[in-house]
Formats: C-alpha cells, sequence, structure tokens
C-alpha cells in the first residue's frame, strides 16, 4: 500500500529541487515540555526537512548513552505520551507542512493502546512511526494497523542486512528507508563513507524509496558526505547532546533552545 503523504511529497519535492532532506532528531519533553516545543517550533526555521520525535522509555536498546539520558531526562521531567500527543498537537498549530515521524519502542505504545495511539496520530498529524523493536514478521501487530490510518512505517536496514532479508524489510516500508550507517547503538561510531555508499547502491537496486541515512553523523562535514550518497541525512545524538550540554551548563532556557537552534543551522546550511 503506497502512501502519498507528507513524507514522500517532502521527498519528491526536494528531488524536484536538487536538495537533500535533513532529519532532525529530538526527544519530547527533553529537557522539560516546555524547552522542547520552543526547540521544536524552530527546528523547520533551522533547516529541518522532516522532524523525528522520540518517545522517552526507560529501556531504548538501540540508543545510546546521550539518546538514553534525553529519555530519562524527559521521563524526569514528567514526560509521558500523552504529553507527546500533546506536544505535535501544539506544532501542528505553527506548522501545518513539515513532516512529523514518532520514533521508538512498542511498549509504551502498547500500553496506550494501538487503536487510540493511530487514531491520535492520524488526527493531530503524524506522518510516520519508526517503531525499532517491532520486526516485519508482526507487521500485524502495528505496521499494517497504521498504514490503514495513512501513516507511514518506516523501517530501518543495516550494515548486516542480507540480501535475502531486505525484500522483508521493504515489503511494508513507505515514506522512506533508513539506512543505520554503523553496526551499534546511536551516536557510538563514526560512519565510513565508502561502505555506506557500496550497501545504499545494493539497496537502490532493489526498491524506490528515497533512502535516508542516520546514526553517528555529528559534523557538517558528515552530513556533506553523506548528503552525496543518500536521499536524506539524520542527525539525532548531536542535536541532544547539544541540549545537555544547556542543561549541565545550567543555561537559561531561551539560550539554550538558541544554542540549539545554531548548531542545527550549521548543520543544515551545507545543503542549501
Amino acid at each position: 500500500m503506497l502512501i502519498q503523504g507528507r513524507i514522500s511529497k517532502k521527498f519528491k519535492d526536494l528531488k524536484n529541487r536538487n536538495k537533500k532532506a535533513f532529519i532532525t532528531f529530538v526527544t519530547a519533553g527533553d529537557p522539560n515540555y516546555n524547552i522542547s516545543l520552543k526547540i521544536l517550533k524552530e527546528l523547520p526555521a533551522a533547516g529541518a526537512d522532516i522532524i523525528e520525535i522520540g518517545m522517552p522509555f526507560t529501556d531504548p536498546m538501540a540508543d545510546g548513552p546521550g539518546i538514553q539520558a534525553s529519555y530519562l531526562r524527559a521521563i524526569s521531567s514528567g514526560q509521558t505520551l500523552n504529553y507527546t500527543m500533546k506536544l505535535v498537537k501544539e506544532f501542528r498549530r505553527f506548522n501545518s507542512n513539515t513532516p512529523i515521524i514518532l520514533m521508538g519502542y512498542y511498549n509504551p505504545i502498547y500500553c496506550y493502546g494501538i487503536n487510540k495511539f493511530l487514531k491520535q496520530s492520524k488526527d493531530i498529524g503524524i506522518d510516520g512511526l519508526l517503531v525499532v523493536d517491532l520486526p516485519p514478521e508482526v507487521d500485524s501487530e502495528l505496521c499494517v494497523p497504521a498504514k490503514g490510518f495513512g501513516i507511514d512505517f518506516i523501517r530501518l536496514a543495516t550494515p548486516t542486512t542480507t540480501k535475502e532479508r531486505l525484500p522483508i524489510i521493504l515489503n511494508n516500508s513507505s515514506g522512506f528507508l533508513y539506512y543505520v550507517s554503523v553496526a551499534g547503538i546511536t551516536g557510538s561510531k563514526t560512519p565510513k563513507i565508502n561502505e555506506i555508499k557500496n550497501k545504499i547502491s545494493f539497496i537502490k537496486n532493489n526498491t524506490e524509496l528515497p533512502i535516508a541515512v542516520g546514526f553517528g553523523i555529528r559534523t557538517s562535514e558528515q552530513v556533506k558526505n553523506i548528503a552525496r550518497i543518500s536521499d536524506g541525512v539524520v542527525v539525532g545524538s548531536a542535536i541532544v547532546d547539544k541540549i545537555a550540554e544547556g542543561v549541565k551548563k545550567e543555561y537559561e532556557s531561551n539560550f539554550l533552545v538558541e544554542n540549539t537552534i545554531k548548531f542545527v543551522k550549521n548543520l543544515s546550511s551545507v545543503l542549501k
């Protein structure tokens, strides 16, 4: 089932302008709800074409120390899945164009109620889901129902994905394919361009979906290099670490936001 939503339209628009997607990740409610909302509102003007929002969870097995710490900061400040929904709803009052993806783990969604979660997601303008601990073998749990609501289900491919496994991953994927540039957790290693280039060539022979590359991308130089060989670049841990820096140094909230947004602008500027 092909979904022609905001995500697909964004990639098509960027392709027509010979540009690559800059995708930012932030954790909902990090370091608190109000600051998180301020950062979200400013990300599109800072160059974010698509925004990934992490749903805080106590056992984020695919994430490195930086994002784990952001989840704990958010949870400590009272962030819940209900508040994450509220955050997106507030954002949509100011921005109806930027695609929003919720990224996280199945447990909080299951506890929230799958139908409730999907209906609410559709109603408030969530465009895609990236649920890292749901393999294709259980697509009936969330992937197929999500697509029934017109919500893209984004899959991960990794350096260890085989030619036999790839078609299974691609089967119900939509929006784009997220290529994990390194084997391991988020923010843990530096991507190797030649290895990524070879893998992307292999994947593109099997799908027309755009391919965005993430994990370990922290500098403008890396953003530029990854953009040359992919359809989009995802930056997460580096942005989350910039928020953590502001918390550690006890920056006043507006300066914390400004410092984070300045960092995002610097990364995105190389794609203009």
